[in-house]
């Protein structure tokens, strides 16, 4: 039976319920698939403070091209990669830093061809990535 809301339009509880369970599957699907913006989405909507860093300019040799995200939580929980591991840290403390201040932050890493293979990462580059509090 559909009922009336105050601003008089009419809403359907059933069917309510069935977009509410369409869009769990489909939320849940998501998460399976690790899309780090659905993730991030899916963890502010339930209650979690979320920072998203996306790798926004990259020279040289870099693991993940520009556009790759990573998002992090307050508590250093995080998915997705903006380097393919060798800075990945630091990208998570940032986030947590910028949850905790709201503000804004863009970052640089970068290494040489020859300090790359003496610690032994297979690439040099650099990469900037900006990070962002989602509100």
């Amino acid at each position: 039976m559909c009922m009336p809301t105050s601003d008089r339009r009419r809403r359907c509880p059933i069917i309510a319920t069935q977009t509410w369970k369409l869009h769990r599957m489909v939320l849940a699907q998501d998460l399976k698939d690790k899309n780090p913006l659905t993730i991030a989405q899916a963890w502010k909507l339930g209650g979690r403070q979320v920072a998203i860093a996306t790798v926004v300019e990259t020279w040289g040799s870099a693991p993940r091209r520009a556009g790759s995200h990573l998002v992090a939580d307050r508590e250093g929980n995080f998915e997705g990669s903006v380097s393919g591991g060798c800075v990945e840290a630091s990208v998570i403390t940032a986030c947590i830093d910028v949850i905790a201040d709201g503000k804004a932050a863009m970052l640089e890493f970068g290494v040489a061809d020859e300090t790359a293979w003496r610690v032994g990462l297979s690439c040099g580059g650099r990469i900037r990535v900006y990070i962002e509090r989602l509100d």
